[in-house]
């Protein structure tokens, strides 16, 4: 058998782009009697052509921002994922549809923990989440990434999702889950969490509470707020007023309970909760939230699209 060393799967992946472990293992499916070293890196090259993780590892380094948010919901527990890709086209793509609601139900199952989501074996046994994607981007022809997982349980209540920009049953551009506990009627508890959640679709709230708060957050507004208020010149206790005032506006408008709910500004989001509660006779408490975007914080690359035609042109 031939010595497969690391100066060889080095040679096999400044070759193929493909990962380490991804050309060692294709050096080992095509050991053999070779005429020379570079024979059975052809070889191994091909095969890993063949499984489609050349092709796809060039595509790695891609700009993925686009894609969908998926969500997926079982008794008292739900979770959202975000599955990015090139273009916005793929999210109507049946193939990757299927591949996003796959992923949002294992992430379900593990808690909302994406490393551990990337490693979970897929049911239909065709590997994990990770080695699925790979296999999309091979067969699409576009970069596609797992970039992010959370879930929300309650012991007694109801987590509610909500997708905006719906594309397919649980899937689209914008996600949230609501997580109320209560141990009111969970049907009318599902009720208050989507008017919740959709708002929060809408508001784009930082927390769900003023203690929720990054304190860096705070502190870096209430930095920029002091000096604004110092340029009117007025006296120093004076600032400290308008500064204070200024904070709490800032509450009003980033904190989910002290938003003015959407369906009805004359009452915040904290205020509709509780009157909800009252309604159905018995006290609602509201856990957390989470808010996912398409894309969001990625910055994304314009491309100038007739000189990538022409690039390929003289390819």
């Amino acid at each position: 058998m031939a010595e497969i060393t690391a100066a060889l799967v080095k040679k096999l992946r400044d070759k193929t782009d493909a990962g380490m472990m991804d050309c060692k293992k294709a050096l080992v499916e095509t050991v053999g009697d070779y005429a020379s070293e570079d024979a059975w890196l052809d070889a191994a090259a091909d095969w890993l052509r063949a499984k489609g993780i050349s092709k796809a590892a060039k595509k790695a380094d891609r700009v993925a921002a686009e894609g969908l948010i998926g969500v997926s919901v079982a008794g008292t527990s739900a979770a959202l994922v975000e599955v990015n890709s090139e273009t916005d086209f793929l999210g109507r793509n049946e193939l990757f549809q299927k591949a996003v609601r796959t992923i949002s139900d294992i992430a379900l199952k593990n808690g909302g923990d994406v490393v551990k989501t990337q490693h979970a074996a897929v049911p239909d046994g065709s590997g994990t989440v990770g080695e699925m994607l790979q296999n999309l981007v091979a067969t699409i022809g576009e970069n596609m990434t797992l970039r992010r997982a959370t879930a929300l349980t309650v012991s007694d209540g109801v987590v509610a999702s909500y997708i905006h920009n719906s594309t397919a049953d649980g899937m689209g551009k914008i996600g949230v889950l609501v997580a109320l506990e209560s141990t009111g009627d969970k049907s009318r508890l599902t009720d208050i969490g989507r008017k919740v959640a959709m708002h929060v679709a809408s508001a784009k709230p930082l927390a769900a509470t003023t203690a929720e708060l990054d304190p860096a957050v705070v502190e870096k507004e209430r930095a920029i707020l002091t000096e604004q208020a110092a340029e009117s010149g007025k006296p120093a206790n004076v600032i400290e007023k308008m500064v204070e005032g200024r904070i709490r506006k800032f509450y009003q408008e980033s904190v989910l309970v002290e938003q003015a709910f959407v369906m009805d500004p004359d009452v915040t989001v904290g205020k509709f909760i509780e009157m909800a509660g009252k309604n159905m006779g018995a006290d609602v408490k509201l856990k957390g939230f989470v808010r996912y975007e398409v894309g969001e914080g990625i910055e994304k690359v314009v491309s100038d699209f007739a000189a990538e035609v022409a690039s390929m042109q003289k390819n």
